[in-house]
C-alpha cells in the first residue's frame, strides 16, 4: 500500500494487505499474525532470541540497575534492573531502506 502521506498503517490494513498479497481470508492472515507473535515471544522467552528472516532479531537483554532522577524534584532515585526485549534489524532490512553503510 503506497501513499505520499507518512501515515503508519494501522494493524487492520496490514492484515488485509497480509490477505490481498497471499490469497488468504483476512482472518486466516489475521490468525497467522497472531501465531507468528506468540512464536516470537514464546521462543525469546526460551532462547533469549528469534530470527524474522528479512527483517531481523528480537533479542532478549538485561538493563543493569542504574540511578536516576526524578524529573519534577530533581531527586535521585534507584531504577531497578529489568530485562528487555530490543529489535536488531537484518542487514538485508538495512540496505533496502537506504540504512546500510
Amino acid at each position: 500500500m503506497a501513499t505520499t502521506t507518512s501515515k503508519r498503517m494501522t494493524q487492520t490494513e496490514i492484515i488485509s494487505q497480509l490477505a490481498e498479497k497471499s490469497g488468504m481470508k483476512k482472518t486466516e492472515a489475521k490468525e497467522f499474525f497472531t501465531a507468528l507473535a506468540a512464536l516470537a515471544t514464546s521462543e525469546v522467552k526460551k532462547n533469549g532470541e528469534f530470527t524474522l528472516p528479512g527483517f531481523g532479531k528480537l533479542v532478549k537483554a538485561t538493563r543493569k540497575a542504574r540511578e536516576g532522577r526524578n524529573p519534577a524534584t530533581g531527586k535521585p532515585i534507584k531504577i531497578p534492573a529489568k530485562t528487555t526485549v530490543k529489535f536488531r534489524l537484518g542487514k538485508a532490512m538495512k540496505d533496502a531502506v537506504g540504512g546500510g553503510k
